[in-house]
Formats: C-alpha cells, structure tokens, sequence
C-alpha cells in the first residue's frame, strides 16, 4: 500500500513540475506561492485514488493519467490555501509548514489559488483523451468543486455553522461536500479517463461517496487525538472554533466504527471489479488507518 501511494505521489509529482510555471517565472511571487503550497509534501491522496480507479476500469495504468492527477492536486492545494486564510480558517500551518498567506501575504495567497483553479481547468481541457471524456470530466470536476453539493457550498455550510449546535444531517451535508465531494470525483474521473462505462462509473461514484465521507469522520478524529507536530497542521482547531465534527454529534469510538464500516461498504460497491479494484481498495484502507 505504502509504495502503491508512493509511486502515484511520484507520477503527479513529476506531472506537477512540468505543468507548474518554475519559481523563476514573472510574476515570480505567484509562481513562488503556487509551487511553495504545492510541494509543500502532501500525499497526493486524489490523484492516487484517480490513478487506481483507472486501473480498476482498465487493468493498468492509462498513458497521461497523470496529467488528471495534476490537476485534481492544483484543486485540492487551491482549496487549502483559501481556507487557511485568516478570513476562513486562520491558520499559519499546512502539512507542516507555513501556511501561503504567512510566506507570501494574503492578497498573493488569494491569487495564487486562483492561479492553481484555472491552471486546473486549463490541464483537464488538454487531457490527452477523447473529446467526450474530457468534457464529461471537467462537468463532474466543476460541480463537485461548486456550490451545490460541492466544495464550495460545503466550505460555506462549515463557516457558517461555527459556534452552533451541529446536528447529524449538517455534519453529513459538509462532510460530503466540502472534503468528500473532491475525493468523489477524483475515483469517477479516473474511471472516465480509463473509458469506464456508466455502470462501472457509478460503482465508482457510490465507491467515491463513501470512501469520501470515512476520510473525513477520520480527519475529524485525528484533529482531536493527535498534535500539531504529527498531523501537520495546527491541531484541536475544530474543537476551539466549535465546528460541526462528526466525533462532536458520534464521540470519538463511535466516529471510528462508523469510519470503519463506510470503507465495508465502500468495498461492496467494488465488487464488479474484482481483482483489479485491490489497489483502490488499498487506497481506501489507508484513508481510515492513517495517523495524518
């Protein structure tokens, strides 16, 4: 599992240097900015889980999937940028370093998650793919980075609920949107990009769900169970603000079983498969088994 997710993290790795203006580029602040929070050491979970729902559909690797990778990697890091800006989350660590805004101020941390979403759009409008599948894939990856059901929306239900009483139904809403809906897409995508059919891509959609969800509840737990040093970013911060968790409405124990059986389920739905769905399985595992 661990050299699985390493060598996926090398491929996007190598994508995102050559797609990504180097540090020399004017305007070099921008660049700089996008290439610090970038390869700030993340561990490129989307692209992976991109890379292997596409050897799930097709039984290997697909030639420039990486590129998909990418990209899906620029949206993520666009959206860790935002959200560490003082008008969001205000934190100054990310992946254990400091935060865009901290380095290279605020007004340049915006623009360069803006910089990060468009270069986004712009590689998956070039992905070396059929037509028809590289418009279906920048439909899906719009909605589920917008406001509806999306990343977007899901940011906004989070600020919005602070230092309120969090019910299950809210906690669900963001959780599926803000954090699961990204993770969502990348297995669709993946699947798409390799020629899934409708079938399988809704085996994937349904697989992408659920999976999405356990990573959060875990993410949530982690935030309260382990330190800023070991997590990489500023630590029982849900808890100071009064965010809407799952371990808040569930505790802590039940937070883990239920993390637990979502990946279960998520497995079922990787049934039509077979042998080939084992390194998305892998995948999904380590979402649920990781320390950070």
């Amino acid at each position: 599992m661990k050299s699985l997710i390493q060598e996926g993290a090398e491929l996007t790795d190598r994508a995102l240097e050559t797609l990504l203006p180097s540090a020399e580029t004017v305007p070099a602040s921008i660049h700089g900015a996008m290439r610090h929070s970038t390869f700030a050491g993340g561990k490129r979970l989307r692209p992976v889980l991109a890379m292997q729902a596409a050897v799930a559909v097709a039984g290997k690797l697909p030639d420039g999937i990486a590129q998909l990778g990418a990209a899906l990697e620029m949206l993520h890091t666009y959206s860790l940028i935002h959200d560490d800006l003082p008008a969001l989350d205000n934190d100054d660590l990310r992946r254990g370093k400091p935060t865009c805004h901290v380095v290279f101020g605020e007004a340049i941390a915006i623009l360069a998650g803006d910089a990060l979403q468009t270069r986004a759009f712009e590689v998956l409008a070039n992905l070396p793919v059929a037509a028809e599948a590289a418009v279906q894939i920048m439909r899906l990856v719009s909605n589920a980075v917008g406001t509806v059901d999306g990343m977007i929306g899901g940011q906004v239900l989070d600020i919005e609920s602070e230092h309120s009483k969090p019910t299950p139904e809210l906690v669900e809403a963001i959780h599926r949107a803000k954090t699961g809906a990204l993770i969502r897409v990348s297995v669709v995508a993946g699947g798409v990009y390799a020629g899934a059919t409708a079938a399988e891509a809704a085996a994937l959609d349904t697989f992408g769900r659920k999976a999405g969800l356990a990573f959060q509840i875990v993410d949530d737990v982690l935030d309260m169970t382990v330190d800023s040093e070991h997590l990489g970013k500023t630590a029982g911060k849900d808890l100071a603000v009064e965010k809407a968790t799952w371990p808040a409405i569930y505790g802590i124990e039940q937070s883990q079983r239920d993390a637990a059986t979502l990946i279960d389920e998520a497995f079922a739905a990787l049934a039509p498969f077979g042998s080939q769905a084992d390194g998305l399985k892998s995948v999904a595992r380590y979402l649920v088994e990781r320390q950070n």
